[in-house]
């Protein structure tokens, strides 16, 4: 097995079958799964997926008094408007394009740091970053951690079923686990306490960022507009939190072949550019499946990239001092002429 192949924790249905074909267990044996996996009274080395879902379930409270007390049709907008712009741009721009793939870099850890807490916390980083690592080397195939080929569940529950690091790495591969997040600014367990934990992240920091984070935010909105106002924008980070995870399945296309000649270039994985992701959050996924390390996946004139619009923005002042941008190399090999827009 290759690094790749290792880094994460294996279901106990396994990947694939003995002929290599992926493994699609039973809703109840995902459900199954789950509920082992975050069973914090089992080990505590299930504390990182438990956590992830203690987060979702802690925002609920939010969501009822949104429902059935603040509900209004200009909070319904703002709902709209957080969770779908606001949440989906920043987890491109933080999760997707810095964390997991390094396509720009800070001025000051301030800077991270204030880009890491944009936006209400829903998850830790660990949880994302290494796993789409897999995902890029892995992708559609078994060992994906949300194949689209196991199904909209298969993908649902990824977060607890697949995506956690494994327990027993060696402390040459755990190393270099954790070196996929030294960028971020988490802090980072020695291998004796990954030992411990099972996890790159310590417990404290977590824990201590996701509550300051969220009185920060709670704080700021209650004052922009009371509690109504809180509440509203915690339910829409729930909102967002349970959709994205839906999101390779229907961004590769739904396990299956859905490309489009003259938008979809990269034909090595199911990945599609999709219009709604794209001008929602700038996850332009073909795009990206392309040119990963691009800060930039908007490459077509009509492909808006919020998140892009962030980070140059953030460069021209000066708060990012680099970043990668493949629009050029894009238009030289798929498209033969001229980059338009905005180039640097």
């Amino acid at each position: 097995m290759g690094f790749i192949d290792r880094i994460l924790q294996e279901p106990s249905y396994g990947w694939a079958n003995e002929k290599g074909d992926l493994i699609k267990p039973s809703l109840l044996t995902l459900y199954k799964e789950a509920f082992s996996n975050t069973n914090i009274f089992k080990t505590k080395k299930n504390w990182i997926p438990f956590i992830t879902w203690f987060m979702a379930i802690a925002m609920l409270p939010f969501f009822i008094f949104f429902l059935f007390k603040y509900i209004s049709i200009p909070l319904v907008i703002a709902f709209a408007i957080y969770a779908m712009f606001v949440m989906g741009t920043h987890g491109t721009i933080w999760f997707h394009r810095f964390c997991t793939h390094s396509a720009y870099q800070f001025r000051h850890p301030i800077i991270r740091f204030i880009t890491q807490n944009l936006t209400i916390k829903t998850f830790p980083e660990e949880v994302y970053v290494v796993s789409h690592h897999v995902h890029h080397a892995k992708s559609d195939k078994p060992g994906d951690p949300y194949n689209p080929m196991g199904g909209l569940m298969y993908c649902m529950l990824s977060d607890v079923n697949h995506q956690s690091i494994a327990k027993n790495l060696s402390e040459e591969d755990y190393n270099r686990v954790a070196g996929f997040l030294k960028h971020t600014g988490i802090q980072i367990n020695s291998y004796k306490a990954y030992q411990v934990w099972g996890s790159v992240a310590t417990p404290a920091y977590t824990i201590a960022l996701w509550l300051g984070n969220w009185a920060f935010w709670y704080a700021a909105f209650y004052f922009l507009g009371g509690h109504a106002l809180a509440c509203t924008f915690f339910s829409a980070a729930l909102f967002w939190f349970v959709l994205v995870r839906a999101f390779n399945y229907t961004g590769h296309g739904k396990g299956q072949e859905k490309h489009v000649d003259g938008i979809d270039f990269d034909r090595r994985n199911l990945s599609i550019n999709q219009l709604r992701p794209g001008y929602f959050a700038g996850e332009w996924h073909n795009n990206h499946h392309l040119y990963p390390a691009s800060a930039r996946a908007g490459f077509l004139p009509y492909q808006l990239d919020l998140a892009w619009i962030y980070i140059i923005c953030l460069y021209k002042l000066g708060l990012v001092v680099s970043y990668k941008d493949n629009k050029k190399d894009f238009f030289k090999k798929y498209i033969n002429q001229p980059s338009n827009g905005f180039d640097h």
